[in-house]
């Protein structure tokens, strides 16, 4: 329930608002200039009215408000103007209604991509793609709004964008077993990375990750893929994560859960195992025979 000094005042903005809109209403066989600062005044009091709502918390409200301003921002051809209401009607849904604020982001997106603002579309590609990762629980969409977003960024040369977009699309992809889609980002990426001395140091842990994924295809995959790693960046040779790969290979070639949860543990020892290495390190572990243990 609003605060009775913002409920009075929304009131006020609200009829006062009806009243202007009556008049444009009746305007419209008239002066077209009259007629448009009507609709840029109403414009204007949704708008004010929207941030009284978002003071008192009441989001839903908020967010239809910024909706009825961007609709007469689009009767005016202010484009810009429409996409911006879209966009704050999209943050005030989020609170209250995570579909409502995907359904006005993407409106917004389609608004910014016929103006060929494509960083700014990713830019809500990516709010999207969050949205179903952490309110909808919709990984499937998730991947395909961090896609577009990918997509947008590297038609406008943001490859370091572009590229944090993808990880986000080969970490899921393994998550969800497709293992295939998540080897050719880490391999892009990683040998992007390599060739650059600012980020080389990472490419060790792209090719790690791509490693792992292979080896949850099958371990001669990975075995391959390491002799490839090791033969387009040597440097990978001496890494911790190159080495741990091996020890992994040699003791599922020996179907050895031991020596397994040993070198696992030795690597953990030192750089900490995030939930997505210890989920590729379980799965792997389980093809070993007769497995029946947690990796810890």
């Amino acid at each position: 329930m609003l605060p009775w000094g913002i409920s009075l005042t929304c009131s006020q903005l609200l009829w006062s608002l009806e009243n202007r809109l009556k008049v444009s209403r009746s305007w419209q066989g008239g002066p077209l200039s009259t007629c448009g600062t009507r609709i840029e005044e109403a414009c204007d009091i949704y708008a004010r009215a929207a941030n009284m709502f978002k003071m008192a918390k009441n989001w839903s409200a908020a967010g239809n408000a910024f909706c009825q301003a961007a609709q007469l921002h689009l009767q005016l051809q202010s484009k810009h103007d429409a996409a911006t209401n879209f966009v704050d009607a999209g943050n005030a849904f989020k609170k209250a209604d995570p579909q409502e604020a995907i359904n006005c982001l993407i409106r917004a997106i389609e608004i910014y991509t016929d103006m060929g603002r494509f960083t700014i579309a990713a830019k809500h590609h990516i709010s999207i793609a969050e949205i179903y990762e952490t309110e909808l629980v919709d990984i499937e969409k998730a991947i395909a709004h961090y896609e577009q977003a990918a997509d947008y960024y590297k038609g406008e040369e943001s490859n370091s964008s572009a590229n944090k977009c993808l990880l986000k699309v080969a970490t899921y992809a393994a998550q969800l077993e497709q293992y295939q889609k998540a080897v050719e980002i880490y391999e892009q990426v990683g040998t992007n990375a390599m060739d650059s001395p600012l980020l080389k140091y990472s490419a060790k842990e792209y090719f790690f990750k791509a490693a792992l994924c292979h080896f949850c295809i099958d371990m001669l995959n990975a075995k391959l893929a390491i002799q490839k790693y090791e033969e387009m960046f040597p440097a990978f040779s001496d890494s911790r994560e190159c080495k741990l790969v091996k020890k992994l290979l040699e003791a599922h070639e020996e179907q050895n859960i031991d020596s397994y949860t040993d070198s696992v543990k030795e690597y953990d020892s030192i750089s900490r195992l995030d939930q997505w290495l210890t989920t590729m390190l379980l799965r792997i572990k389980k093809t070993i025979q007769g497995e029946e243990e947690d990796l810890r």
